[in-house]
């Protein structure tokens, strides 16, 4: 943009040409399979994100490679295997001065030109240790969004002692929201929503069992929760109930 903007400063480009500019310059074209949102960041506050189930290796690993030269990148849902399989090609980055890192519980891969600056604080909890990897993609989510995070696992209602010591130490430290992880009948987020003044976000996990199987008895006991002040993400959206909850905490700091 500034460069458009200083060439219609200098008189190198007219005002149509540089609207045209403008325009298009938050799209770029990868071949035929890809169009890259370079301004995501600037326009929603969010870093750009790579889905990566369902994408062949090679497109895949030029669309990680384009979009890292924008200083900020994250992939999501990328598994151990095939991060062992892409890291030889994606390691060339950190000769110019990336910082990649992995987290094999979340599945996610983030590779940054420099370091995001922490404001604001949300807290994440899980009902199991089962919970833990789709908390994790929430945690890893809204720390890359510029949120700090604290963490609590395995606080379930089946030891419902367990609750109480982690929730007080978020609302001591003001987190702006609370984002609470759980399978099996998804009774977690409505008891914390009970216990807070901060707005939760339940996330229901495919963890369970027989009719909890598939995480569907979770999501419907989120939905018909009693307690309000809940928001309910779909089954196993980390990503999403991180990118909500750090949302909220910037907005209390304007």
């Amino acid at each position: 943009m500034r460069e458009i903007l200083q060439k219609l400063l200098d008189k190198e480009i007219s005002i149509q040409d540089a609207e045209k500019m403008l325009k298009t310059s938050h799209i770029e074209e990868l071949e035929d399979f890809a169009k890259i949102d370079t301004c995501r960041h600037l326009r929603t506050g969010i870093p750009e994100v790579i889905f990566a189930e369902n994408k062949e290796d090679e497109d895949l690993l030029k669309i990680i490679l384009n979009c890292a030269q924008n200083g900020h990148v994250m992939v999501t849902r990328l598994s151990k295997e095939r991060y062992e399989l892409l890291k030889p090609q994606i390691s060339v980055l950190s000769d110019n001065k990336f910082k990649i890192e992995y987290n094999r519980r979340a599945r996610i891969l983030v590779i940054k030109d420099h370091e995001i600056g922490k404001e604001g604080k949300i807290g994440i909890l899980t009902a199991g240790t089962s919970d833990i990897p789709v908390a994790e993609e929430a945690r890893i989510t809204a720390e890359e969004m510029g949120c700090e995070t604290i963490v609590a696992y395995d606080a379930g209602v089946a030891g419902m002692h367990r609750v109480f010591s982690p929730v007080k130490k978020m609302l001591e430290e003001e987190v702006k929201a609370i984002v609470v992880v759980a399978g099996m009948e998804g009774a977690l987020p409505s008891v914390v929503t009970g216990l807070v003044d901060v707005p939760v976000i339940g996330v229901p996990t495919s963890i369970g069992y027989g009719v909890g199987e598939g995480g569907f008895t979770a999501l419907f006991a989120m939905l018909q929760s009693c307690a309000p002040g809940i928001a309910v993400v779909n089954i196993d959206n980390g990503f999403g109930a991180g990118v909500f909850a750090a949302k909220l905490a910037k907005q209390t700091l304007k």
